[in-house]
């Protein structure tokens, strides 16, 4: 295994942190400042559109893509993203800055691998542009939607249009004025084969019938403006041709979504966690206790320690799923993708407690990010699947392939 970098990924590292320091950390406390206040709950920050238009001048725009799509990507592989990705995750509002932040990215690739022409002219070129965001619609309220087939929504054809009815919610992206679009995951066939009743079709956010219930917080953050929303779909009607690759291939598109949706999040919560680890360390040179630095104390030198050992960890293991992932593609790379997708998030909670724990009441406040980055790791326990459905599939790979012997 050959993990270093490629010398187009290290160049683009070096831009991406110039970038960061150029336009964003100026900006930062502005932005964050915004955020805060109550009364800018669903509005845009004002000078993000300008921003974006320096990334895309910039060559740092639609990272993510892992292959040549237009102009409009650089076609990296996993492997050289996954450093970027990391960058971005440190300050994870600025992943829409570079077009590289979901639910977008793995909506734009579903459009890029299995959409037609007419649905990647009407909605991957805009989303690619930066011109709309998006929403993905799958996880129910009135069932456990970690099993996938228990999903409820029904897409039924009527002459020339589908009929969709449900309810969805942790529709991520679904409250931005900005979401123009939604794919919606339902049953079209309830008789078939369990992996082949459900569809993926495009349903345009101003689509009559659909309607946003409320936003949902997660552990008290809103993360706005793209948010998370409850969202009631009532004979919502949609041309059949917004049907993506056909009836009953549900299943299909969200494997293949998934995969580098998953490992996108673990990238991001690797450069949490570095982000925590920083903050902890130059914390330890500001701060004493009983004529003591911090930096002095033996269990927090431990901390520090143990913290870095398993950010390493989860590093080189999120570069070797990426790595097998280029090498021999999605499928092959999933026990790897599991593997990742559980220790990520647990990683990236107990380094940011532990940081939490060293700034003290500062930890906790308004003045760093590490609550917020606390939330979003805890949620990624179960975003894309939870823990424990990734080991329970992993663990019958496991048997499968070593009970043979």
């Amino acid at each position: 295994m050959n993990f270093e970098y490629s010398n187009r990924s290290l160049e683009l590292q070096a831009k991406l942190n110039a970038f960061i320091e150029e336009h964003i950390v100026p900006v930062e406390a502005a932005f964050y400042a915004f955020q805060q206040n109550p009364e800018n709950l669903w509005k845009r920050w004002p000078k993000t559109e300008e921003l974006k238009q320096k990334a895309k001048e910039a060559g740092l725009w639609n990272l993510f893509l892992p292959k040549e799509y237009g102009n409009l990507s650089p076609g990296l592989t996993n492997l050289e993203y996954a450093p970027l990705a990391e960058i971005m995750g440190k300050r994870i509002w600025i992943s829409e800055i570079f077009n590289c932040s979901a639910p977008d990215t793995g909506n734009m690739e579903v459009l890029a691998k299995y959409g037609t022409e007419a649905q990647k002219q009407e909605w991957l070129q805009p989303l690619m542009n930066g011109d709309i965001r998006s929403a993905f619609l799958m996880t129910e309220p009135e069932v456990a939607s970690s099993d996938a087939t228990n999903i409820e929504t029904s897409i039924v054809l009527d002459g020339d249009e589908y009929v969709i009815n449900g309810r969805k919610w942790w529709s991520s992206g679904g409250m931005d004025s900005h979401c123009k679009v939604a794919i919606v995951m339902g049953k079209t066939n309830p008789e078939a084969h369990r992996h082949q009743q459900q569809s993926m079709i495009l349903v345009p956010m101003n689509t009559p019938g659909l309607e946003i219930v409320r936003p949902l917080s997660v552990l008290g953050f809103y993360d706005s403006p793209e948010g998370h929303a409850e969202i009631q779909l009532n004979n919502v009607r949609v041309p059949k041709e917004n049907l993506i690759l056909g009836e009953g291939r549900g299943f299909e598109i969200a494997q293949g979504r998934l995969g580098p949706g998953r490992i996108h999040h673990c990238m991001r919560l690797v450069g949490m966690a570095q982000y925590a680890l920083e903050l902890m360390s130059q914390r330890t040179l500001e701060r004493e206790t009983f004529g003591k630095k911090f930096y002095e104390y033996s269990s927090i030198r431990q901390d520090i320690a143990q913290s870095q050992c398993e950010i390493e960890q989860a590093r080189l293991l999120t570069l070797s799923a990426a790595d097998k992932m280029d090498k021999q593609g999605n499928k092959e790379a999933k026990d790897l993708i599991a593997m990742i997708k559980i220790v990520a998030p647990n990683m990236a909670l107990k380094v940011i407690d532990r940081a939490i724990q060293i700034l003290g009441g500062k930890g906790v406040g308004p003045d760093t990010q590490l609550a917020h980055y606390y939330a979003i790791a805890r949620m990624l326990r179960l975003a894309d699947g939870p823990d424990e459905v990734h080991m329970y599939q992993l663990g019958k790979s496991l048997i499968r392939k070593y009970g043979k012997a």
